[in-house]
C-alpha cells in the first residue's frame, strides 16, 4: 500500500469561535484525512475576540516559541506540502512570512487567503511592504481563495493556474423547529464591521411600519463596550420588544436557533471571504439578506436564495425583510433555492473533493 502524502496544515482552531478557526477544525476532522496524513500546528495565541489584533511582549514571546516548535515539526514530519493561512495586515503578514519561509526550504507550500481585503490592504501599504510580499509569495507553489470572484487578487503573483478556489463547505446535524412564531436570525459576533446596528436600524424602519409580528434573534460576542451601547441605545430608546440578544452559541444551541429560524440576515460593511453563518442559513434552508462582500455573492444569488442589498442601507435590509415576513409563499420557495445550493456546492464533501484536487496537483507540479 503507497503511503499517504503527508500536508502539514497550519491553523487557529477555537476558541475563540472565527472563521478560519471553525475551517481548520472541520478540514482535519473531514474524509481529507483519508487521501492524505494530515498534520496539524496550532498557531493560536488569542483565546478571546477582544484580544485579536493587540499586540504586547507576551505574545511576541509566543510567536517566537511558536516558530522554534513550527521548526521542528516540519522536520520530524517532513511533509510533502504545508498549507498556511495568510493575513491581510502588515503585522500579521510578516508573522505568517515566517512560517513560509520555514516551511519552504523543505516542503511545497500553499498559501490561504480567508478574507478578500488583500488588494486593498496592500495598496495602503508601504512600498517596502509590498516588495516584501511578492518575495514572500514567490517562495509559494500556489494560493487557495474562497470564490471564483476572489481570484483577481492574486494574479499578480500566481499563474491562472496556480490560484485555487476552494469555498467552505461542512455537514451539520439539523435540529427540529420547535417554534411557530415566525422568527429572523443574526447569528455572528457583535463587531462594527458586521453592522448590527444597521441590522437593528431596520428594525426601527420596521416598527414604524406597523411590521412587529416576528421575534428577532441576535446571537454573539461583543467586540467593544462603546459599540455594545450603541446598539443596545438603538434597542431600548426605539422600545424593540421582539429583540432577543444572545450570547454566542455553538453545537446543538447554534443549530436550534437555525432550526427555529425563517428568515437569516447578515449584511457586512467591511471585506468578507465566505462567512461560515451563510453556509449554515443554507443548510437550514434560510432566505439571505446579505451584502455583496467576499464570495458572499457566489452563495446569495439576489432574489433566488435571498437578496442582496448594499451596504450601510437599513432601509433596504427593512425592504427585503418586510418583503420575507409578508409572503410565506418567497419564504418557502427561497428555503429550497437555498438548501439546493448548499447542496450542490458547500458540503464536506464539496469541500473535500476541490481541496484533494489541490493538493494531488501541487504534488504533481
Amino acid at each position: 500500500m503507497s503511503k499517504k502524502p503527508t500536508v502539514l496544515i497550519l491553523g487557529k482552531l477555537p476558541p475563540p469561535l472565527m472563521g478560519p478557526a471553525i475551517a481548520t477544525n472541520i478540514i482535519l476532522n473531514s474524509t481529507l484525512k483519508e487521501e492524505f496524513n494530515l498534520v496539524h500546528f496550532d498557531t493560536r495565541i488569542n483565546k478571546e475576540v477582544a484580544t485579536m489584533g493587540k499586540w504586547g511582549f507576551g505574545k511576541f514571546f509566543k510567536m517566537m516559541t511558536l516558530y522554534r516548535q513550527f521548526k521542528k515539526v516540519v522536520r520530524t514530519t517532513q511533509p510533502q506540502i504545508v498549507l498556511v493561512p495568510i493575513s491581510q495586515t502588515t503585522m500579521g503578514f510578516y508573522k505568517d512570512a515566517r512560517f513560509i519561509s520555514i516551511a519552504a526550504k523543505h516542503s511545497k507550500v500553499v498559501v490561504q487567503l480567508r478574507g478578500s481585503n488583500f488588494k486593498n490592504w496592500l495598496n495602503g501599504a508601504s512600498n517596502s511592504t509590498n516588495v516584501f510580499v511578492t518575495k514572500t509569495l514567490a517562495k509559494c507553489i500556489g494560493v487557495i481563495v474562497l470564490g471564483n470572484n476572489l481570484k483577481y487578487l492574486f494574479k499578480d503573483y500566481f499563474k491562472e493556474d496556480r490560484i485555487f478556489v476552494v469555498p467552505n463547505g461542512a455537514n451539520y446535524e439539523l435540529e427540529t423547529k420547535n417554534t411557530k412564531e415566525l422568527t429572523v436570525l443574526y447569528l455572528a459576533n457583535f463587531l462594527p464591521s458586521k453592522s448590527f446596528d444597521d441590522v437593528l436600524k431596520s428594525l426601527v424602519i420596521l416598527k414604524g411600519k406597523g411590521v412587529t409580528n416576528f421575534k428577532f434573534n441576535a446571537a454573539g460576542a461583543w467586540d467593544n463596550e462603546a459599540f455594545k451601547q450603541k446598539c443596545t441605545a438603538i434597542i431600548n430608546d426605539n422600545e424593540l420588544a421582539n429583540v432577543e440578544l444572545l450570547s454566542p452559541q455553538s453545537g446543538k444551541a447554534k443549530m436550534q436557533l437555525f432550526a427555529d429560524a425563517d428568515v437569516f440576515v447578515f449584511c457586512p460593511k467591511m471585506p468578507e471571504g465566505h462567512p461560515w453563518v451563510i453556509v449554515e442559513a443554507m443548510a437550514n434552508g434560510l432566505p439571505v439578506i446579505a451584502t455583496d462582500k467576499g464570495a458572499i455573492l457566489e452563495s446569495v444569488l439576489d432574489g433566488e436564495n435571498g437578496f442582496i442589498v448594499p451596504s450601510e442601507t437599513p432601509e433596504f435590509i427593512a425592504q427585503k425583510l418586510e418583503l420575507l415576513i409578508n409572503d410565506a409563499e418567497l419564504r418557502s420557495k427561497m428555503s429550497a433555492q437555498s438548501k439546493a445550493h448548499y447542496l450542490a456546492h458547500f458540503t464536506e464533501d464539496k469541500m473535500v473533493m476541490h481541496l484533494t484536487k489541490v493538493f494531488n496537483s501541487v504534488l504533481v507540479n
